[in-house]
């Protein structure tokens, strides 16, 4: 589908990054087609800005909970991100920069600050405000380290010393941390997790902090717009147009071997039901006049800007409620339930009710885009609180009418944060003190915030005089949570040894002996690895199916002291597992630039194809294949500078920097007959979007493969006809493409073709050719 689909199909907002560049969106029933702009308008009353506690009024919220205002303008100015510190207070990242008009006059202005909100009187509401940065460009992320702030501003990361709650010292972490990309597919999140690494969405990076340095580390690229984790540490995120994805195991492991495009186990699809139920008429989304995007009422069907998810560790609620996720969807104005079941290693969920949600309000304006636990086991809502959240490089012209003739354009000075409670249980925040005891305590406390909290205090303050005390909860095998996060409390103190672990691989416990397994790359090295082989070994001797994948992860680790030995436990754990693609993937982890090899012995061994071992290893000898055939693409880049420059802000996203496409966004733009083919179609749906299923060289894709719409570029003002002409001659000449170029008079004559349309093609009219 030739560009195809990096875009996204997203709505008014498609969460304010959230909105992934590409959506391939499932047709389904017969919803009213809507032509115009004004034939939704004029059934629509307008969508005025109303004070929070109106705001408040104008949501339907699960029986028994209650929304409170925390905090709301000018107290608070366009949020987007929180974090809590050890006293309770909140550090807000405002990007008030953003979208100031529908064409996105002065974005780059330093408008953007982190700021520190507190409660004095214990109220619950925030009544004073502390600016800790300003000047900032559209600070996305951030996060709480020893004495510093993480500040994501693209594309920097910065830690920040913390002087007096100012500003001091400012050191460069990484300049390539949202390299590329755009506002709305740019890296976020900075959670800072059990394993006491940094992850961030829609990065292949992780952080941490090592004495004065910062360690930087690959993993996998995980959502678009937020991301949470469990107890275990695993980790859950989705994109514009999915409700939930994550992981079964657990976040360092998996990651090593870059020729595999996907690893079994990550990025799974954890909630599949995309369907999202708004109390109000929704049009103001960027296909709202698409025959499938809103129902007979002029509701949004589905998922367009699925964004922050939460999953729900605290005390308040009831126990149904635990581990939970929460996803705000800010373009139907909601915020959705969805409650998860384990089987072993693999995890699942469903929506928590049928034709309703957690959360819906009637006020448009109501953008939720980002959710958070709470030091009182509350549940804490950003909303950016505005009518423009689509960014400028996707906005339709049927999206502009909207905003336009509603006003929804201003004003951009808002913003509220809510915390939502039971309402027959008052809050009261915990907290933590800065004594080493105490906060060893807190490992046991029933709200997850707390123990993360009570973790990250006793790394940062290097108290190795609690060791004692952290070993007792590791005998403690009948209450998991405390003894995971002493575990995990001394490996951030680096006193972790191989006799603490030793007796929890044998725990009959899981959730212990996965935790056991997990912090193993930490701790193992070439004095003391043999200590751990024949635990691993006797793992597979009995068959430990649950440890079988984790085995094959840590092989990488055994076999960067003795390669021998590693190999003979892969094809031990090969023999075992031939057709578990969970096994299969792990063990293909450990074969960076072998992948062939392997294959050949495997197959020798067994020559069924359809085993998961043979196939998976088939595929990543394939796709290093066609890599090996790829073209130079540095020559390329030179030739096309603003082409290459476009593809990475809006196209690789989806489609990959590869071009072979994304699972769940994307088609590939390699070797496709849409790229490669009649260069006025691939113009055309560059210019004004594609709508799904589409067929790429003999293959139909459609939904789940790839989801969503892919809207146009062709209305933004900033994207010239020049810098269209060298996207489409980049991507037509890249990697096993080798098509013509494409010149400015191509892109005109389409426009003067097509100069009255707002709707995307579908793939039979460009076949076509109408």
């Amino acid at each position: 589908m030739r560009i195809l689909t990096h875009l996204l199909n997203i709505v008014v907002f498609i969460s304010l990054f959230v909105c992934s560049a590409c959506h391939w969106n499932e047709r389904t029933g017969n919803p009213k087609a809507i032509d115009d702009s004004l034939s939704v308008r004029e059934s629509l009353p307008p969508s005025p800005v109303v004070s929070p506690e109106e705001s408040i009024e104008k949501m339907l919220v699960e029986k028994g909970s209650v929304v409170k205002l925390v905090a709301g303008e000018p107290m608070v100015n366009s949020p987007v991100a929180l974090t809590f510190d050890d006293r309770g207070r909140m550090w807000v990242a405002e990007m008030e920069g953003y979208m100031p008009d529908t064409i996105g006059t002065g974005e780059n202005r330093p408008t953007g600050k982190i700021v520190i909100l507190e409660d004095n009187n214990g109220d619950g509401r925030m009544d004073t405000r502390n600016i800790f940065i300003d000047s900032l460009v559209l600070p996305r992320a951030l996060c709480l380290v020893e004495n510093g702030l993480l500040i994501a501003e693209p594309p920097n990361l910065w830690f920040v010393d913390i002087q007096h709650d100012k500003a001091g010292k400012k050191m460069l972490v990484d300049s390539a941390y949202a390299e590329g990309g755009n506002v709305e597919h740019q890296p976020n999140g900075l959670l800072r997790a059990l394993d006491n690494w940094i992850y961030s969405a829609n990065s292949g990076k992780r952080y941490r902090k090592k004495q004065d340095k910062w360690l930087i580390e690959h993993t996998h690229v995980r959502g678009q717009w937020g991301i949470t984790q469990d107890d275990l540490g695993r980790m859950y995120y989705n994109n514009n147009s999915q409700n939930l994805l994550g992981d079964y195991f657990a976040p360092g492991l998996g990651a090593q071997n870059s020729n595999q495009r996907r690893v079994a186990g990550y990025n799974v699809k954890i909630v599949a039901d995309n369907k999202v139920y708004p109390i109000r008429p929704t049009t103001g989304v960027n296909r709202g006049y698409m025959e499938g995007i809103l129902d007979d009422s002029l509701r949004l069907v589905k998922f367009t800007a699925a964004s922050g998810p939460l999953l729900y560790r605290g005390d308040l609620f009831d126990k149904g409620y635990y581990n939970n996720v929460f996803v705000p969807e800010p373009s139907a104005n909601l915020i959705k339930r969805n409650v998860l079941t384990e089987d072993g290693y693999m995890v699942q969920g469903k929506q928590a009710y049928s034709g309703r949600e957690f959360l819906a309000s009637s006020d448009e304006r109501f953008r939720p885009v980002n959710i958070y636990n709470g030091p009182d086991g509350a549940i804490y809502v950003v909303d950016m609180y505005r009518g423009i959240i689509q960014h400028k490089t996707y906005l339709t012209a049927y999206l502009k009418n909207e905003i336009k003739s509603r006003e929804l354009d201003q004003p951009i000075t808002c913003g509220r944060i809510y915390k939502i409670q039971p309402q027959d249980k008052s809050t009261q925040p915990v907290i933590l003190a800065g004594k080493p005891d105490q906060l060893v305590s807190l490992l046991q406390h029933p709200n997850g915030w707390v123990r993360d909290k009570a973790q990250q205090m006793l790394v940062d303050g290097k108290f190795v005089e609690v060791v004692p005390a952290l070993h007792q909860y590791l005998t403690q095998t009948a209450k998991p949570f405390p003894l995971i996060h002493a575990l995990w409390t001394l490996e951030g103190l680096a006193v972790l040894q191989p006799g603490d672990v030793l007796p929890l691989l044998g725990s009959s416990v899981w959730p212990i002996r996965m935790q056991a397994l997990s912090v193993l790359p930490s701790i193992m090295n070439k004095n003391n690895y043999q200590q751990f082989v024949p635990v691993l070994t006797e793992m597979l001797t009995n068959k430990d199916t649950l440890a079988a994948p984790y085995v094959a992860f840590l092989l990488q680790s055994i076999q960067a002291f003795n390669k021998s030995l590693a190999d003979r436990l892969l094809h031990t754990i090969v023999k075992q597992y031939p057709d578990n693609i969970f096994v299969s993937d792990a063990v293909i982890g450990n074969l960076k630039n072998r992948e062939a090899d392997f294959l050949k012995t495997v197959m020798a061994a067994n020559a069924d194809t359809s085993l998961a071992i043979n196939k998976q290893l088939q595929q990543v000898v394939y796709d290093l294949t066609n890599k090996k055939n790829n073209k130079d693409s540095r020559k390329l880049e030179k030739e096309f500078p603003k082409g290459y420059a476009l593809f990475k802000s809006t196209c690789q996203t989806c489609h990959g920097a590869d071009g072979n496409g994304i699972r769940s966004l994307a088609p590939p733009l390699n070797k496709s007959d849409w790229v490669t083919g009649n260069k006025d179609a691939l113009i055309s749906v560059v210019l004004y979007g594609l709508t799904g299923p589409v067929k790429v060289s003999g293959k139909l894709y459609e939904v789940p493969e790839v989801t969503g719409d892919m809207p146009g570029m062709g209305n933004n003002k900033d994207i010239s006809d020049e810098d269209f002409a060298q996207l489409i001659s980049f991507v037509r000449q890249s990697w096993s493409n080798n098509a013509e170029k494409i010149n400015v008079g191509d892109i005109t004559k389409i426009r003067d073709k097509y100069k009255a349309r707002q709707k995307s093609f579908t793939m039979d009219e460009l076949k076509k050719g109408d």
